[in-house]
């Protein structure tokens, strides 16, 4: 620690005799920044590997900081990895484990199948108590801006409900809006941009920005809810366009959506930028933590979760294994790298240590001590629970097997994970079969253990479905117009 901060904690400790554990805590707690992305593959920064995405701000970022080689996201689609994020819980626990819908109702696959999901959760219930629940009662000013996606769809696709909306879940602070994002095209078209290194005006990221710029009397978290990577993938950058079909190999697989979605990942990248330079212009760059990560993995359509097996909307590493960088001067090593596997439903009880109070009730552990560079691994299980089909429309001709970069969307059957230490199972409800793989020597889940070590898969999988069961999870239930299973 820099002289300066032992000086801030000093006289935080005096004020402290005076004023009460209170004071001490105010005068200690930092800024908290929360960027999440859509999407975003485990493999897609140039900071993780990847060969032709430039992403130097997000690299930056990692360069000050540390990056987490085994990060998780809690579920490998959006409306409940958010929900786990923001509430601390499994998806299981909290019965949220798809997306939301615009009503009320249960999955309609367009082919036969052998058990039926549980009916849709429509809202994040405003009983569960969230980061800017937990940050707004110790005296934080909370802020949100962009993708919500936890209420029903009101008034238009990720519309945010009156009454189940950021603001009624502590947020002091929150902002609908688009931005640039192709979502918006409708009413904002945009224009062909040729000039190199312009990038369409954000109205979101602006907001942002102003927000960051902004004199603030009190330790805020700002959540940023970034709709990129996510589909429809199209930018008006033809010069993004132009300079990735030269970097391109002619041999990549799905090329031509591949350059689309490279230029979609440097805008991002482009915001990131601009959001830090937001901060540090504002001089509170030194005592604001930041995180960034991505919701789940990437769309097989348009990226390679390789080396990792699977994609988005599946329990294989390439579906929940994501990018997850901190950064926070004086406190986070510069240019590290965290190799304990760590999941996006630890971050509320992190962030709410940080500012001094204690998270009851939550399935997430605090990696306060891994930032600060402790290697030691947390006594816990990681759970992931999935209990629905995908694609719901398409299902009958999508592809049986997932494989690594295959770039397409195969079918996925409801499906519950538990990883503990370096092993990792998977269990399929449909037939109650299991797959398990040592990751440290498969990361791209290649080699079924399940028959070769049996006893470890059984306990493996009597230990999933005791968490499951004291979660209280919901089950796809068997279906009674389909044969059973042999």
């Amino acid at each position: 620690m820099k002289k300066s901060s032992m000086f801030v904690v000093l006289l935080a400790l005096i004020a402290g005799q005076h004023l009460g554990s209170a004071s001490v805590a105010f005068a200690m707690q930092p800024n908290i920044l929360f960027l999440l992305v859509d999407d975003l593959a485990w493999s897609d920064l140039a900071c993780y590997g990847h060969p032709w995405h430039q992403t130097p701000n997000i690299d930056g970022l990692a360069q000050s900081g540390m990056r987490f080689t085994q990060g998780y996201a809690p579920a490998p689609i959006c409306s409940a990895s958010r929900a786990s994020i923001l509430c601390g819980k499994t998806t299981a626990r909290l019965g949220f484990e798809f997306v939301t819908k615009y009503k009320p109702g249960q999955q309609q696959i367009d082919a036969p199948t052998l058990l039926t999901a549980p009916p849709f959760k429509l809202n994040l219930p405003l009983k569960q108590r969230t980061i800017a629940e937990y940050l707004g009662d110790a005296g934080y000013e909370t802020a949100f801006f962009g993708k919500w996606h936890l209420n029903q769809h009101h008034g238009g696709y990720l519309g945010w409900s009156p009454t189940h909306g950021p603001s009624q879940q502590g947020f002091q602070i929150a902002r609908e809006d688009f931005g640039a994002h192709p979502y918006s095209w409708k009413k904002s078209p945009q224009k062909t941009i040729h000039t190199v290194d312009e990038f369409a005006g954000d109205t979101m990221i602006n907001g942002v920005c102003d927000y960051l710029s902004a004199e603030h009397s009190q330790p805020f978290f700002a959540m940023v809810s970034s709709f990129y990577v996510h589909t429809p993938v199209k930018t008006p950058c033809q010069w993004l366009l132009d300079r990735y079909e030269n970097v391109i190999p002619l041999s990549a697989g799905n090329r031509q959506n591949r350059i689309q979605y490279a230029a979609f990942v440097t805008t991002l990248d482009h915001h990131v930028g601009r959001i830090l330079d937001a901060l540090d212009r504002s001089g509170q760059r030194d005592n604001t933590l930041i995180v960034f990560m991505s919701d789940n993995g990437g769309h097989p359509e348009f990226t390679g979760n390789g080396p990792l097996r699977g994609s988005k909307w599946n329990l294989y590493e390439g579906g929940v294994r994501v990018p997850l960088i901190a950064s926070w001067a004086n406190e986070i090593k510069p240019n590290s790298r965290c190799d304990v596997p760590v999941i996006g439903y630890d971050l509320l009880p992190t962030f709410v240590e940080l500012a001094g109070g204690h998270a009851v009730g939550v399935d997430g552990v605090s990696i306060q001590r891994l930032l600060r560079g402790d290697s030691i691994e947390p006594d816990r299980d990681l759970i992931w629970h999935f209990p629905y089909y995908h694609p719901e429309r398409g299902y009958g001709v999508a592809p049986d097997t997932i494989g690594i970069d295959d770039f397409v969307t195969s079918k996925t059957h409801p499906q519950s994970a538990i990883r503990r230490g370096r092993f990792k199972l998977i269990w399929f409800a449909e037939d109650e079969h299991v797959e398990l793989y040592h990751l440290h020597d498969d990361p791209g889940e290649q080699n079924n253990l399940a028959a070769s070590q049996a006893e470890r898969a059984q306990q493996m999988q009597l230990a999933l479905l005791d968490q499951l069961k004291q979660m209280k999870a919901r089950m796809a239930q068997q279906n009674a117009t389909s044969p059973t299973p042999k």
